[in-house]
């Protein structure tokens, strides 16, 4: 199996190529050579997929029987149009790393793998889509919708469309996990938002990685969304925290609507804490009928403060500096409590 990997140096991708090693494969691997390193045994391809002579030499360079897409996020639908064109004679399959940000209903309604999309063109720039009031539907989920469209106008039903909501793990370059671990071995009183027993659905990318593989492999098209269908709730996550680490923090559960009041922004100062009802509410059941495993979230947990213990130290990323409450934030809420 020849296996090309658009990204393949950090975090997804990094796992993507190292298991594909693992399985034998031979790997590609395409990028930019700014952020991480190689894997050892990768072919590694230097460019940047928006320069039209570099994706036309990567497309000289050979063919493949697949190719996993891991570095579309920051790119316009018309740069993804750009390299699936390209590719469309090279390889004979595309797996596509995308978002539940593409649905119109996201994160307001419970989504399957057949609700609406947002609508933007194969074509579009940067500028293409809005943000609504509340933060949703997002220019990013826009964006992505149209990255879709140019995959699917390109490769036809040799396309296949993973849509995770949150993924966790080692080698995590956002900082919402390693942000909670911190807070926890710190210690002292920490908020939580209740209720302590919603489930909240994040997936480890070791488990995202294998399930990219195996589809590449695969000989369907189609679409995937990729959540863990048991999740755990965020009490259990909050206590996970505490015990991998030994910290001796305290968790203040607090509503809602208190730490609205008090300013907090959801999603980014309490990581993947968001009071909108379908944000945790995605169906997976075609992905697990398709061989979607997912390990309990404990042990991605445990996992990474492993990895981050042992030194690990993730690519840089401004998304990291937007994670977790200011201590001084944090302490005038507490004590209003």
């Amino acid at each position: 199996m020849r296996l090309l990997v658009m990204g393949g140096t950090w975090f997804l991708g990094r796992h993507i190529a190292e298991s594909a090693l693992a399985r034998g494969w031979e790997v590609t691997t395409f990028t930019r050579g700014r952020s991480g390193t190689d894997v050892a045994g990768v072919d590694p391809v230097r460019g940047d997929r928006m320069v039209v002579d570099d994706v036309q030499r990567l497309a000289e360079y050979g063919t493949w029987d697949a190719v996993i897409d891991t570095s579309s996020s920051d790119l316009a639908p018309r740069d993804v149009l750009l390299t699936s064109s390209a590719l469309r004679d090279r390889v004979a399959r595309w797996v596509h790393i995308s978002t539940v940000s593409v649905y119109a209903g996201w994160p307001h309604q419970h989504l399957t793998d057949d609700s609406e999309l947002l609508e933007c063109p194969a074509d579009a720039d940067e500028s293409y889509g809005y943000t609504g009031a509340d933060g949703s539907p997002t220019q990013y989920g826009f964006q992505k919708a149209g990255g879709e469209r140019a995959v699917a106008e390109a490769l036809a039903d040799r396309a296949v469309f993973l849509r995770p909501g949150v993924i966790l793990g080692p080698g995590e370059y956002v900082g919402r996990l390693p942000w909670w671990l911190h807070r926890a071995a710190k210690g002292g009183r920490f908020l939580a938002p209740s209720p302590g027993g919603r489930r909240i659905q994040p997936v480890d990318v070791r488990d995202v990685a294998q399930f990219a593989l195996d589809q590449a492999a695969g000989e369907e098209g189609g679409s995937f969304n990729v959540a863990h269908p048991e999740g755990i709730t965020f009490e259990d996550f909050v206590t996970g925290c505490l015990e991998v680490t030994g910290g001796a923090g305290r968790p203040v559960w607090s509503e809602p609507g208190v730490l609205v009041e008090h300013g907090v922004k959801q999603w980014t100062e309490l990581p993947l804490w968001r009071t909108h009802p379908g944000v945790w509410s995605v169906d997976a059941t075609r992905a697990v009928a398709a061989g979607l495993r997912c390990r309990p979230l404990l042990e991605t947990i445990r996992d990474t403060w492993a990895w981050l213990e042992n030194d690990g130290r993730p690519v840089d990323h401004p998304r990291w500096a937007e994670h977790g409450i200011a201590p001084e934030k944090e302490a005038k809420i507490l004590a209003s409590l």
